[in-house]
């Protein structure tokens, strides 16, 4: 997956003329506080140079897995089609992008982010987009106010590792109260996000919310530690990417979780593919979890026809369809 257009063309002009070593120092920084889910009170993203950094380094994975997010969503609720953007935590407007390459007709927008510099990068980048409103404003995701207006879509993507364990509930509950028709949650896909996602579920549930998706049910999830539920997504990286992040590969692996709820049931689940299919001789061999709620080890074999050919086009995460 690539980042649209304009939104690279952008960001590339951004980029230009920033120094390699000091994008590859700042990227540095930024990776070690994200990977160790530092809470120290302080912004990941603190100042220019910082917010140049994520955008060469992590603007591409975590637009990739919010896009990837929504899109699974869009399939399980293809009716709605929301106009309004509620996003908190929204560093440079990455989910407003992705959501935009869903539902082109989201015109009202409103963007929560702590950080001056992520702001201003993300006004930069959002300068070609033609909204009906389009308002930031500079919060902490603690400080949300009661004035906070409901949107159609509310988005939290990559913020909920970013707080106190103490604040996470409270946050969820109260995003609950102004989605009018969908939250969805985007977290890394490690052990502690999957953690994260799944306390999230469970509040969401006893708050009388529909899981969209991944979850093709509402029974308590059937994956066990040391096993975790998590996606990925391949990303094609630029050249400055490359260089900032000291890699030789064209592309990354970005894994993530999330999680979609709604006020109204969905269509009908499959069974969601949770791992990359094996793939055998005239075989293929898929792990599903079903609407049931249990994990299935399932085998199809070319003799099953055109379940072995819908069978080859899945891939990790799709839905296998009933």
């Amino acid at each position: 997956m690539e980042l649209p257009a304009g939104l690279r063309q952008v960001a590339d002009e951004i980029l230009e003329g920033v120094s390699v070593h000091d994008l590859r120092r700042a990227a540095e920084r930024l990776s070690r506080r994200y990977r160790g889910e530092v809470l120290d009170g302080r912004l990941h993203v603190s100042d220019a140079l910082a917010a140049k950094a994520y955008l060469a380094t992590r603007l591409p994975a975590t637009y990739a897995a919010i896009r990837q997010s929504l899109a699974e969503v869009a399939q399980r609720n293809a009716d709605c089609r929301p106009k309004s953007l509620l996003d908190i935590g929204s560093g440079p407007g990455t989910a407003l992008w992705a959501a935009l390459a869903e539902w082109p007709e989201i015109e009202d927008v409103v963007l929560v982010e702590a950080s001056l510099p992520m702001r201003e990068t993300g006004q930069q980048l959002a300068q070609s987009l033609a909204l009906k409103r389009l308002s930031w404003r500079a919060l902490n995701a603690e400080d949300l106010s009661a004035e906070t207006e409901p949107a159609e879509l509310v988005t939290l993507c990559y913020v909920l590792d970013e707080l106190a364990p103490a604040f996470r509930e409270l946050l969820v509950k109260r995003l609950w109260t102004l989605s009018l028709k969908m939250l969805v949650i985007v977290e890394p896909g490690t052990p502690a996000g999957w953690r994260r996602v799944m306390a999230a579920r469970e509040i969401l549930l006893e708050a009388g919310a529909h899981i969209l998706a991944p979850c093709p049910h509402h029974a308590p999830c059937p994956v066990a530690p040391p096993d975790w539920c998590h996606f990925s997504r391949r990303v094609a990286r630029s050249r400055l990417h490359r260089l900032a992040k000291g890699g030789d590969v064209p592309w990354e692996d970005e894994k993530f979780i999330y999680l979609a709820a709604s006020p109204t049931a969905p269509r009908q689940a499959g069974l969601r593919v949770l791992a990359p299919p094996r793939m055998g001789s005239g075989t293929i061999r898929l792990k599903l979890c079903g609407p049931e709620g249990k994990l299935e080890d399932r085998l199809i074999t070319r003799r099953e026809g055109p379940a072995f050919k819908a069978a080859r086009r899945l891939e990790w995460g799709d839905m296998l369809e009933p």
